[in-house]
């Protein structure tokens, strides 16, 4: 066997693997938060519950690149950026697909019918986060456009800024407002998941952001 043989055995088609798999990742958590947009928007009970079952579709979608990416990291003797940076980025980008679907359960189990404009505000804050994502891990294979993706993360840290208001001020007001005990635990269950994927947001940025400071 000659060495470029040898070679080319270890050397792995990284962005023919790991680049379009976080990619699809990326792309997931933006069609997952447009349907989460659809549905807090519709009145439509029937309706709204095919929503959530299809972000449950695509949140296992999500878990299947998940795993693809795992097996290619144990295959792959060389890998684009460190092992255990790409193990933080799935986990976040997962992470945050988990606390998207964790959002539309807790909807569905709760019965919640009436959702809030507190709720409609922080299911859009998970879609431009998601949307800042897909940008940033569009820019990623090549790391040429370092200042792209740093903007990127940027806006993402403000946006979870913006949910951590929406989300302290809506709680105050239930407190304030809300009558019903049930109703009160309620929802403040399911802003507190939706804040939480605006979090997920953040954790995928931080990731991010060490790859850029690694990779600088």
């Amino acid at each position: 066997m000659s060495l470029n043989s040898i070679f080319q055995y270890f050397v792995p088609k990284d962005r023919k693997v790991f680049f379009p798999l976080f990619e699809q990742a990326a792309g997931n958590l933006v069609v997952m938060s447009n349907v989460l947009i659809e549905a807090v928007n519709t009145a439509d009970l029937k309706k709204r519950e095919e929503l959530y079952n299809q972000i449950d579709k695509l949140e296992n979608f999500g878990d299947e690149l998940t795993h693809q990416i795992y097996q290619e990291l144990s295959k792959n003797f060389i890998t684009p950026f460190d092992r255990e940076d790409i193990t933080a980025l799935t986990s976040a980008i997962d992470d945050v697909a988990d606390y998207i679907q964790g959002s539309v359960n807790r909807m569905s189990l709760y019965k919640v019918e009436e959702i809030s404009k507190s709720m409609i505000s922080l299911s859009e804050l998970i879609l431009a986060g998601s949307l800042e994502i897909d940008k940033a891990i569009k820019e990623l294979k090549d790391l040429k456009n370092v200042r792209a993706i740093a903007d990127c993360c940027i806006r993402i840290n403000n946006i979870e800024n913006q949910a951590d208001d929406i989300f302290d001020r809506a709680v105050a007001d239930l407190f304030l407002y809300e009558k019903d005990a049930i109703n009160l635990i309620k929802y403040k269950e399911v802003l507190a998941a939706l804040e939480t994927a605006t979090d997920m947001c953040e954790d995928v940025a931080n990731v991010l952001e060490t790859i850029l400071v690694k990779n600088a």
